[in-house]
């Protein structure tokens, strides 16, 4: 099951005890849905519990007669008022009338869990939601473009601060942010989805940065097997054109140090000299001797 079909089956089971949070949820069905107008109300939806509520909850509040018709491969599955009396009849008590540009009616809203009821209703008529192991995207596809500025306003409203797009031919109103997403799964209802999608993001902030503390590691290392590098060049370059004798003592028993032992770190070398050094001591001196052997 997808992320967004499991965050619909959640709102799809959140229980309204208000009466006018249920017609308020089942408004942002309608006026989101596949069609909403004074001769025709209809949703489309992949998901069976979807349908099943936006059925339930025409005949519960407005004792509806529907009907439910699946595409020839059954994924999708519409549920259509049957008579076009019921239609205008369900258009006009939501405060809709004519054929005018497509507004969220506010007046429905009786109470503050109606506006959270409501946009629940938009998102299982319009909504997705991206799996959160791959992507933080969750959106609203709406067909009218005063119809989804509306709903940003709603939205807004809220306190959160959607972003709009326009994409092959809907206005897409959406969050990006974990946070803002985060935020509206707990307003519409779904805590459990939001509860997930915090675990999901822990999972990931950890892994990330195991994989850039693992990176920076890998790094430190190459910069210190180039540097051991060109300081054993450095050496053999002095002690094959001059011998051994040529450097100063002190800089030669260094160059023994760092050539019988590749593998230190400079503050292993350090604690190795007698008397013993500092570790910006063993950089400087190993440092004079690739200045020597550049000489050369």
């Amino acid at each position: 099951m997808s992320f967004s079909m499991q965050v619909k089956d959640e709102l799809v089971k959140t229980e309204y005890e208000a009466a006018c949070c249920k017609k308020s949820l089942l408004y942002g069905m309608c006026i989101f849905g596949k069609s909403f107008s004074a001769g025709s109300v209809s949703l489309q939806t992949e998901n069976e519990h979807v349908a099943e509520l936006y059925a339930n909850l025409l005949k519960e509040l407005f004792n509806i007669n529907y009907t439910v018709k699946k595409s020839p491969k059954g994924r999708n599955i519409t549920v259509s008022v049957s008579e076009k009396s019921d239609a205008a009849k369900l258009f006009k008590s939501f405060g809709h009338e004519g054929a005018g540009s497509l507004k969220i009616n506010h007046s429905n809203f009786d109470c503050e869990s109606c506006v959270k009821a409501f946009t629940a209703g938009a998102f299982l008529s319009c909504g997705t939601i991206s799996t959160p192991e791959k992507d933080y995207h969750l959106e609203f596809t709406v067909p009218y473009l005063n119809l989804s500025k509306s709903l940003m306003t709603l939205i807004e409203e809220m306190e959160l601060k959607p972003k709009y797009t326009y994409r092959h031919g809907y206005n897409i109103v959406y969050f990006k942010e974990s946070e803002s997403i985060e935020d509206c799964l707990y307003l519409m209802g779904a805590s459990d989805a939001m509860f997930e999608m915090m675990n999901v993001k822990i999972v990931k902030d950890f892994r990330n940065m195991a994989n850039r503390k693992a990176n920076c590691e890998t790094a430190n290392i190459t910069r210190m097997v180039n540097a051991v590098a060109g300081q054993i060049q450095a050496i053999d370059k002095i002690w094959n054109k001059k011998g051994k004798e040529y450097l100063p003592e002190n800089l030669e028993i260094l160059a023994e140090l760092r050539y019988e032992n590749p593998d230190l770190s400079l503050s292993e070398l350090a604690q190795m000299c007698n008397p013993s050094l500092s570790r910006s001591g063993v950089n400087h001196r190993l440092k004079r001797i690739i200045d020597i052997a550049a000489e050369l």
